[in-house]
């Protein structure tokens, strides 16, 4: 492709954070210009998406949980990785052309961010999603990679740089040194298992059925990792499944931290076996450098006291850590030559 980097001069290149929860897309010399749910809404028992097919992102979400029997509101990412390959295709498609309004006739180079942990299959069904929905080239990039890069961490210096990106699907440990991962794992724990801990919670204590974004709604309000110096009440509303009817009750926000101990404690092994594996010239550096933590699951209260009990290493919270990755895949675009050698492309053999 010798042309380009010159087509490049011409398209609204942009990169993308492909999330289970939620999408954003970063543009060069704009930065984050769209960040919308990872939702699509469809017509029951086909892949056709609704509104002429702009029922995608914030519009969709609103209907999850509320769909007459003929619709159906779908998440097509699921565990990070692609769960549903055409609703996913339309998706992006409907990003993508979002953003780029057709203001240019070249079509858009993209960096998408995925997980570490995923197949060359899963990688594929990315690059092929990209390519059908739009994109001229397109460019795959870790997440913790793009999440340290966001979160300004000092990758290519020969020093040890630790993240933590707690998304929706998974969670992605990475330990960086000379622009490249040292020591990472990635697991299939993280935002939604704690709304997913939350509602069985309200099943089996309070009978009560809740949907997805209730849970949601309950961990982002009294939900926590370690003791709050103020507990907190939140009234929550849902079906009684025994009645069957709407009934309504109260959670205190101790009950919230019991319910997420599991998920939070995986999250916490899963950054101790990254430090149990690193080199000791890595684990020296990060006795001062410490953990970093990105993704909205870093949001959660005490997450950063609970991590730095079991590590025993300084533990701070990226800025505005919702966006790292997507600001990470920005970088990437803006210096995208001398990046090429260590990303995956759609010329790559899978």
């Amino acid at each position: 492709m010798i042309f380009d980097p010159i087509l490049g001069l011409f398209s609204v290149d942009m990169g993308i954070d492909l999330g289970t929860c939620n999408t954003l897309v970063c543009v060069r010399g704009q930065g984050i210009v769209l960040n919308e749910p990872s939702v699509v809404a469809v017509k029951r028992g086909t892949n056709r998406v609704l509104q002429n097919g702009n029922a995608v992102g914030l519009v969709a979400k609103e209907m999850l949980g509320k769909t007459p029997g003929s619709i159906t509101a779908i998440r097509p990412m699921k565990d990070g990785v692609i769960a549903d390959f055409d609703i996913t295709e339309a998706m992006l498609g409907y990003f993508i052309r979002k953003v780029h309004r057709r203001r240019s006739l070249v079509k858009p180079r993209v960096v998408i961010a995925i997980p570490s942990g995923i197949t060359a299959v899963e990688k594929r069904a990315v690059l092929n999603s990209a390519e059908r929905a739009g994109a001229r080239r397109v460019y795959l990039v870790n997440e913790p990679m793009a999440a340290a890069i966001g979160a300004g961490l000092p990758i290519t210096e020969p020093t040890a740089s630790m993240i933590v990106d707690i998304g929706g699907g998974t969670t992605e440990v990475a330990i960086i040194s000379l622009a490249d991962i040292s020591v990472w794992e990635s697991i299939r724990v993280a935002g939604d298992d704690m709304d997913e801990a939350i509602a069985n919670h309200m099943k089996r204590t309070y009978n009560l059925m809740i949907g997805e974004q209730t849970a949601e709604r309950i961990k982002i309000g009294i939900g926590s990792a370690s003791p709050l110096e103020q507990e907190m009440t939140m009234e929550v509303r849902g079906r009684d499944m025994i009645s069957g009817l709407p009934r309504k009750t109260g959670i205190s926000s101790e009950e919230v931290r019991e319910a997420l101990k599991e998920p939070v404690g995986a999250i916490i092994d899963c950054v101790t076996r990254t430090l149990e594996r690193a080199e000791p010239e890595l684990s020296a550096d990060l006795v001062d450098n410490g953990i970093v933590l990105a993704g909205g699951g870093a949001l959660l209260r005490g997450c950063d006291t609970v991590l730095a009990n079991a590590t025993g290493l300084d533990v701070r919270i990226a800025d505005d850590p919702l966006t790292c990755v997507a600001r990470g895949t920005g970088v990437y675009l803006e210096n995208l030559e001398m990046w090429k050698s260590t990303m995956e492309s759609d010329e790559d053999d899978f």
